[in-house]
């Protein structure tokens, strides 16, 4: 059986936002996919997709370049890079004030683990 590895970037946000938005288990439940641009198109540089939510504050933002998602964490950052590190994520800081912490989920067998990221972060707060 041949298996179809997910790299589009608009579908990783679509699968993203679906398990961010769908499970209702532990953390999750108070985490929310906000602000959506549902005509969002992939860029080099990344389209801003969506808003990423903990108890109705922003956490991170999600953009989408053709080929994988960008999450940037706007709170968190140190514990984004951490989880991220550990479960084997493309992780890099953003030297922004305030600074970032940017994960890639450039599959769509990575959105799994960049929602465990999400959950770590949620946790910290």
């Amino acid at each position: 059986m041949v298996e179809e590895r997910i790299t589009d970037g608009r579908r990783i946000a679509e699968l993203l936002a679906s398990e961010l938005d769908g499970r209702e288990d532990g953390l999750l439940e108070f985490v929310r996919v906000t602000n959506a641009d549902r005509d969002v198109e992939p860029t080099a540089d990344g389209s801003r997709a969506y808003d990423v939510t903990f108890r109705d504050d922003r956490i991170a933002q999600a953009f989408v370049h053709e080929d994988r998602v960008r999450l940037e964490f706007e709170r968190g950052q140190d514990v984004a890079a951490e989880t991220g590190d550990e479960l084997e994520l493309r992780v890099r800081p953003k030297a922004t004030r305030p600074p970032r912490t940017l994960v890639f989920a450039e599959s769509g067998a990575a959105v799994k683990r960049v929602t465990d990221v999400v959950v770590a972060v949620s946790r910290s707060l």
